[in-house]
């Protein structure tokens, strides 16, 4: 389980990504790189990371599911997930 400060950082980089996402893109376009440095470092879209919608784990993330693997295995093994099913032999 992920701190909870660190998913509520993700939430506010998320956020300010948004915001500021018209006004770096007319930056970009001019080539008006001066005025680009003024928007906040956490306004780019780089700086965004992938976690999981439960946990907030960032590593092993299912980009087709928003989860993480290993709750992706839990909830598909639990048959919470349409369509999947664990493969036996």
């Amino acid at each position: 389980m992920a701190k909870e400060s660190m998913k509520a950082r993700e939430v506010k980089r998320a956020k300010l990504v948004a915001k500021f996402a018209v006004k770096r893109a007319t930056y970009i376009a001019e080539g008006n790189y001066d005025a680009l440095q003024s928007i906040p470092k956490n306004a780019s879209p780089v700086r965004l990371h992938n976690r999981c919608k439960i946990t907030g784990r960032p590593k092993g993330y299912m980009r087709q599911f928003g989860i993480s693997r290993i709750q992706f295995r839990e909830m598909a093994s639990n048959g919470l997930i349409p369509g999947i099913k664990k493969a036996s032999w």
